[in-house]
């Protein structure tokens, strides 16, 4: 991937290094995909969902995030990714009448506090509706070549991609609406609608792919099946396989590897939005 001459983002806060206080936590669809997440990741949500007084901003933010080190490449790649989200989206709210707000993206280690509660690095990358943040510990990364073998510079930009993709669900209004239908569904069915908004994140993120491709042409040879590959790692069956070596299809909470795929190179190959509605495709 092309990136190192790109605009950066200002819209990144390096929490890094900075404590993370257990403060209360918000409920609602935020509290609701930490447990997801949690859950999706072998985590213990009860460990990252901890109800203690909150100590109030004087204790939990007395420390103001800091400047990027110009010479931190990772740190500066994710900058570079997240400015390229904005691009792509602004056009496309804009081309459709509306307004794009652009998301914030924390970078921290270990652990941190969002408006979706105490979260720890183990859960991975994850988006809080609740104050619109897109959160990652960059020792993930290490995790996704390693753990899950998808290495690879567009691997890494995927994961943003899909992130954002859910702040575009959340100010389009789609997250509100999944969320109240998880809400009043069985488990299965819940599930069901966690996968379809997952794959539409998928969607989105290679919506952005496109015309990071197409339009701006930062990805080099290789690059597609970089993320691809990422999207087919990270697939419910192939963690579960990983884990316990059993496949429970009714459990999946993101989709198949498969599905995965299928669902991020829809976006990519078409650009369109309006490709991406999982939520009317009857085969899931």
């Amino acid at each position: 991937m092309r990136w190192e001459d790109e605009e950066r983002s200002e819209n990144v806060e390096d929490r890094r290094g900075m404590p993370a206080s257990r403060g209360l936590i918000g409920g609602g669809i935020g509290t609701l995909f930490i447990v997801l997440l949690a859950l999706y990741f072998g985590v213990d949500p009860g460990t990252l969902l901890q109800t203690v007084p909150d100590p109030g901003p004087s204790q939990t933010n007395w420390q103001q995030p800091q400047q990027l080190d110009p010479n931190d490449e990772m740190a500066q790649f994710v900058s570079v990714v997240l400015a390229d989200t904005e691009k792509t989206w602004h056009r496309i709210f804009d081309y459709y009448g509306k307004t794009y707000e652009e998301p914030k993206l924390v970078l921290f280690s270990g652990a941190v506090q969002s408006a979706c509660g105490f979260a720890e690095a183990a859960m991975g990358p994850f988006y809080c509706p609740g104050d619109q943040k897109v959160y990652i510990d960059l020792s993930f990364y290490e995790d996704l070549k390693n753990r899950f073998h998808a290495p690879g510079d567009f691997a890494q930009a995927y994961v943003i991609a899909h992130e954002v993709g859910h702040h575009v669900q959340n100010l389009l209004g789609i997250m509100e609406k999944a969320q109240s239908a998880m809400q009043r569904a069985r488990r299965e069915e819940a599930n069901r609608i966690s996968v379809k908004l997952e794959l539409q994140a998928d969607c989105f993120a290679g919506v952005w792919g496109h015309y990071a491709d197409r339009v701006r042409h930062l990805l080099e040879v290789g690059d597609l099946e970089e993320a691809l590959g990422a999207a087919s790692a990270i697939g419910d069956d192939r963690v579960m396989r990983q884990k316990t070596g059993t496949v429970v299809p009714d459990a999946f909470t993101h989709g198949s590897s498969a599905q995965r795929v299928k669902w991020f190179r829809r976006g990519f190959e078409s650009g369109d939005i309006n490709r991406c509605n999982t939520f009317e495709d009857a085969t899931l």
